[in-house]
């Protein structure tokens, strides 16, 4: 595979997977590392470690960004270390992570040998790792993509890995997400962070600007939502701000919330 780093402050590393054009992070501090998600399967997780050791030989503390496969399935690989995630992270993989598993496994055989590991280290709403000297913040802003997205600040470096709540090249993923809540958690997002480097989940790694706008966009999601619910959705489907099946899946979970 061998997809190269990219530096975005001093020690801080994004990895751009081809495989679902999926980010990893990488902050290496004095004699430990963080590992931000871990990939979907135990040939990509071996990937990634080996990309790792062309890094740095320290040992790590991964972090997963929240409970959906890519992001966790390679996680019983990195067992050792501590494995950190918002509460919710953890319960959701515990409670849904066979079924997550058993819904790709014919799409993408190779996760049939995972075994489902959650996070041993939670929170609910912020923590601070030191990672060999470093602080590194983990943040739950609000639902957004999913029940339990966290952002992951290095402020030492500007940088803010901000998951699945960003979305580059794509438009947001929005089967589990929660579409009236996910705006303000961005807005939340950019009051607290003024001006970082923004990594998303999956795609090229962004700046302030790109998310405002991505937060309009959410906004008017919601916004058409809540009218689409009194109203219905013939006359509104072409005010949104993506395409239909992305919309009608965004509507599903959006009325979801308002029944």
């Amino acid at each position: 595979m061998n997809e190269p780093w990219q530096e975005i402050g001093d020690g801080v590393y994004v990895r751009r997977h081809q495989s679902l054009d999926m980010n990893v992070g990488l902050v290496v501090g004095e004699g430990h590392c963080l590992v931000l998600d871990t990939r979907m399967s135990y040939q990509e997780a071996e990937d990634l470690i080996e990309a790792i050791r062309r890094i740095t030989p320290s040992p790590w503390t991964v972090v997963n960004s929240h409970s959906h496969f890519d992001h966790y399935f390679g996680n019983a690989l990195f067992r050792g270390a501590e494995i950190w995630g918002h509460i919710r992270c953890a319960e959701e993989i515990e409670q849904t992570g066979e079924e997550q598993r058993a819904k790709l496994v014919g799409e993408y055989p190779e996760v049939a040998e995972v075994e489902i590991v959650a996070p041993d280290q939670t929170f609910a709403d912020r923590a601070t790792l030191d990672i060999g000297g470093r602080a590194v913040h983990l943040r739950h802003l609000g639902l957004g993509h999913s029940s339990n997205d966290i952002v992951v600040e290095v402020p030492d470096a500007g940088v803010l890995f901000a998951g699945d709540l960003v979305e580059e090249g794509a438009p947001p993923a929005f089967g589990d997400s929660y579409p009236l809540d996910w705006p303000g958690t961005i807005a939340t997002m950019l009051a607290e962070h003024p001006d970082p480097v923004i990594v998303p989940g999956h795609g090229a790694v962004v700046d302030r600007a790109f998310v405002a706008t991505q937060q309009q966009e959410l906004a008017v999601v919601a916004e058409l939502a809540r009218r689409a619910h009194v109203e219905g959705l013939r006359d509104l489907i072409g005010a949104f701000p993506y395409p239909e099946e992305v919309v009608r899946q965004a509507l599903e979970r959006a009325f979801r919330q308002l029944d």
